[in-house]
């Protein structure tokens, strides 16, 4: 069986929400479409949809596999569009969302160059911490710092970070430097508004994991202001290394408990549907892409 054909299949049930409707997007039967998610279930070993009469759904190796299927069918599709299009050139508004510290510290400089390459095209930056709706909002394109995304988004990864527990020496000298997490219920916190980290923070530690409730004296739905109130002397923060690596690497922070992870995170570029995506968009995502690869 071939396998883009089962990865596509696949992909079509989980955006139309039906083997029904997906068929009809695919133009073909409901039976052949549901041979080809069983066949790559079987051929994977795995679980992809849970099924019932009324209700279908991923499982969590579905979501998994559904953000690679959808990144390699976009490739395939870009890769397409980049022959036929070769000779066509890029023009329009392209309205992006993009967090504010990192759209100000990694984006900003970017655009510049962009700009230059393609001269038609114009740009509409949003700076918001707040994920935004990007078809009832309106923008063509959202950076997100994340580790799940939404399953009816196209997600293109440009760059990893993790989330670092660090506090500035004077707060440590005054209030004793943690030994484990669980300390962390009985220290000054400020805390990050949006995100999974608000009151519980989760942690893979030597012991496994561990969830700790802390109290928070001051919450702030900006990286920046929880950064400022910590190099203050505020509390522990927990935030990500992009933000705060300058800090750690002068010592006006210092990193606490570095054997208690959150995970990484990726930064992601997304966008609502790889079908038909504007040529401009498309030369969007491959610069930034390229400018965030990793130098050999």
């Amino acid at each position: 069986m071939d396998k883009f054909q089962e990865m596509q299949a696949f992909v079509a049930v989980v955006d139309a929400g039906s083997f029904v409707r997906a068929a009809e997007a695919l133009g073909s039967s409901k039976a052949a479409v549901s041979r080809y998610v069983s066949d790559l279930e079987d051929r994977l070993g795995v679980r992809l949809l849970n099924r019932t009469t009324r209700s279908l759904s991923m499982t969590y190796d579905g979501q998994a596999f559904y953000y690679h299927c959808t990144e390699l069918l976009a490739a395939l599709e870009e890769a397409e569009g980049d022959l036929s299009t070769r000779s066509a050139e890029a023009s329009g508004l392209v309205r992006i969302s993009a967090p504010v510290t990192f759209g100000i510290l990694h984006l900003a400089p970017l655009w510049g160059d962009f700009l230059a390459r393609y001269p038609k095209v114009r740009l509409d930056v949003a700076l918001s911490d707040r994920a935004v709706d990007l078809v009832e909002d309106g923008f063509d394109l959202a950076i997100r710092i994340s580790s799940v995304m939404q399953p009816s988004l196209i997600a293109r990864q440009l760059a990893a970070t993790r989330l670092v527990l660090c506090a500035s020496p004077g707060y440590l000298a005054r209030r004793g430097t943690p030994q484990h997490a669980h300390e962390l219920a009985q220290h000054d916190v400020v805390a990050y508004t949006y995100g999974a980290f608000r009151d519980e923070w989760t942690f893979d530690g030597p012991d496994g994991e561990v969830t700790v409730k802390v109290s928070p004296r001051l919450y702030a739905n900006n990286g920046d202001t929880c950064r400022a109130a910590a190099l203050r002397g505020q509390g522990v923060i927990l935030q990500p290394d992009f933000l705060i690596g300058g800090d750690l690497r002068s010592g006006e922070l210092v990193e606490i408990l570095p054997d208690y992870r959150t995970g990484d995170l990726g930064v992601y570029a997304i966008y609502a549907s790889r079908r038909h995506l504007p040529l401009k968009l498309r030369y969007l995502i491959d610069f930034l892409v390229e400018a965030f690869k990793p130098a050999a």
